[in-house]
């Protein structure tokens, strides 16, 4: 995690901090390490998420957690139940700072902020009102820059992840954004490993992510009928059951893999396995126009040669 020509300072007065999140923490790699770095650094870290039905047990040694139980999972009334949810448990916590993650728990950390007097951070992890879900539902997309709209002007530090997304944000609101690029931790490339995957029968494409909307991976798998490789693709999203329903309709099972999702300690030593990584997406709104995705730095970490578009 790197920083680019930031002035926000931390008071050491500043010790508790609590970050939200909707997902449940276990495999949100830029979160953990965030608040990992956060917390080698002397904070007190707290991640908020929630609790799904297939959660594994969170166990970091640095920082603490909560999850919150929800009764809905998706849609509208899963993001009003998060929100209602999360409002109300911040309220009773003693934290100095809280940092809403993505423009989907702005609100409860914002209206804590205002009742409590603390301060507040605002992570922006990509321009959420310009993603492809929200843009082809224009409906929804006014509720979500209405959200942007009320609530930028009065949160004094803000960052995200890419320059023209803190470009488009200023444009918009002429609020300026601090640049924090999400970089993997150092590491080296296992030449052992290297030489394993090399010797294989097989080359192997990766793609490791959420396997959402405008991600390309309806095409990718399609190619794959005239490629001589094995696709590996390491994640969930809304998109499993359609992705594994076209793999078994093209009979393509024996060489398109889903590895699901795996422990943040074990995803670099699958990505070292890669002949390619692939980082495909498709130009259906800013967020990805303007996206610096997580997998483009760790594809480069493990010496991995990929393949990306560029919108």
């Amino acid at each position: 995690m790197t920083n680019s020509n930031s002035n926000f300072s931390t008071s050491q007065k500043l010790r508790r901090i609590i970050f939200t999140v909707t997902n449940d923490l276990t495999y949100d790699r830029r979160m953990l390490r965030i608040c990992t770095s956060l917390a080698t650094a002397g904070f007190d870290i707290c991640l908020v998420g929630r609790k799904l039905p297939s959660s594994q047990p969170f166990d970091n040694q640095h920082i603490t957690s909560h999850r919150l139980r929800l009764f809905f999972q998706k849609g509208k009334l899963f993001y009003i139940e998060y929100n209602l949810r999360l409002f109300f448990w911040l309220l009773v916590q003693r934290f100095d700072i809280v940092c809403a993650i993505d423009l989907d728990t702005i609100l409860p950390c914002l209206f804590v902020k205002i009742l409590r007097g603390r301060k507040i951070v605002y992570d922006a992890h990509e321009l959420f009102s310009e993603t492809p879900e929200v843009v082809r539902r224009p409906a929804i997309r006014r509720v979500w820059l209405a959200v942007e709209k009320f609530t930028l002007s009065k949160i004094s530090h803000r960052y995200t992840v890419s320059q023209s997304i803190a470009d488009e944000f200023f444009r918009r609101y002429k609020t300026p954004f601090e640049v924090i690029k999400n970089l993997p931790n150092r590491s080296i490339a296992s030449d052992s490993k290297r030489v394993s995957r090399s010797d294989a029968s097989s080359y192997v494409i990766l793609y490791q992510g959420a396997l959402n909307e405008g991600r390309g991976l309806e095409t990718a798998i399609s190619a794959m009928r005239y490629i001589d490789a094995e696709f590996w693709l390491v994640g969930e999203g809304d998109l499993s059951d359609i992705l594994r329903g076209q793999v078994a309709d093209q009979n393509l099972t024996a060489k398109v893999k889903f590895l699901g999702f795996v422990p943040p300690a074990q995803l670099s030593e699958i990505t070292e396995q890669a002949d390619i990584g692939l980082l495909i997406l498709e130009d259906k709104g800013l967020s990805y126009r303007y996206s610096l995705a997580n997998k483009f730095f760790d594809y480069i970490q493990a010496e991995v040669p990929q393949i990306f578009t560029q919108l």
